[in-house]
């Protein structure tokens, strides 16, 4: 069973006088440990798409499962603890707060989702390690790289065991050989430790660690099948 699905999905919006579609019957899911990338132009839809699946936004009509559960019908007073459970976020600005080092941003979105003390220490001192920066857990954000920053967003979104990823344009600022280390974190995290992963972006170098890749045109997303099997 997947641990996101996602059908039908129609987005309208209010502007004015007019009522704007911007998804129009938009579908797809994901497995457990799968890496897949979803592309498309600017305005068709990407954005909206990753706000729906991952709870920040609710669909005109259609249906979206979550480990199972039916999310799209419950109470908006809900979705904050779906979020916090079941989805990590990984955006392409860091969002960093810059008075607090890695560690300390790590540790504030696990306190956000209901750990404290000790133990949300332990956990942000493991993912950090997970993405290489076991060295710069007291750095703040200005003593970073550009290509540190996003792995601690990273840490952030994997701490507290989110079984889904959504990733927008994580490798859009970072150079080819810090975006390339980035990738290999995103495969070798999903894989070992069985994540699903949906990357939006628009970067062809994310197609070499995806399982699939989808496209999104006016609203609707088509696949482009298994790119491993495709390859094999």
């Amino acid at each position: 069973m997947p641990v996101l699905a996602a059908r039908n999905i129609v987005k309208e919006f209010v502007e004015g006088r007019e009522r704007v579609t911007v998804l129009r019957g938009a579908s797809l899911a994901l497995e457990q440990g799968e890496i897949v990338a979803l592309e498309g132009p600017s305005g068709s839809g990407k954005t909206t798409l990753l706000s729906i699946l991952g709870c920040i936004l609710t669909p005109t009509s259609g249906t979206l499962e979550i480990a199972g559960e039916r999310v799209d019908t419950a109470r908006p007073d809900r979705m904050p603890a779906v979020r916090r459970r079941q989805i990590g976020f990984v955006f392409q600005q860091y969002n960093l707060f810059p008075s607090l080092n890695a560690r300390e941003n790590v540790e504030y979105s696990l306190k956000i989702r209901g750990w404290a003390g000790a133990a949300a220490r332990r956990e942000s001192e493991r993912v950090l390690e997970a993405v290489g920066l076991a060295d710069r857990m007291a750095f703040l954000p200005r003593d970073l790289s550009g290509g540190q920053k996003q792995r601690v967003a990273l840490a952030r979104a994997l701490a507290g065991q989110a079984p889904i990823l959504l990733a927008d344009e994580p490798t859009a600022n970072l150079d080819s050989q810090v975006g390339a280390q980035v990738l290999d974190i995103f495969r070798r995290l999903a894989k070992q430790e069985g994540r699903a992963l949906l990357i939006v972006t628009h970067d062809p170098k994310v197609r070499t660690i995806t399982d699939r890749v989808l496209s999104i045109h006016d609203g609707v997303v088509a696949g482009a099948g298994r790119i491993r099997e495709e390859a094999a």
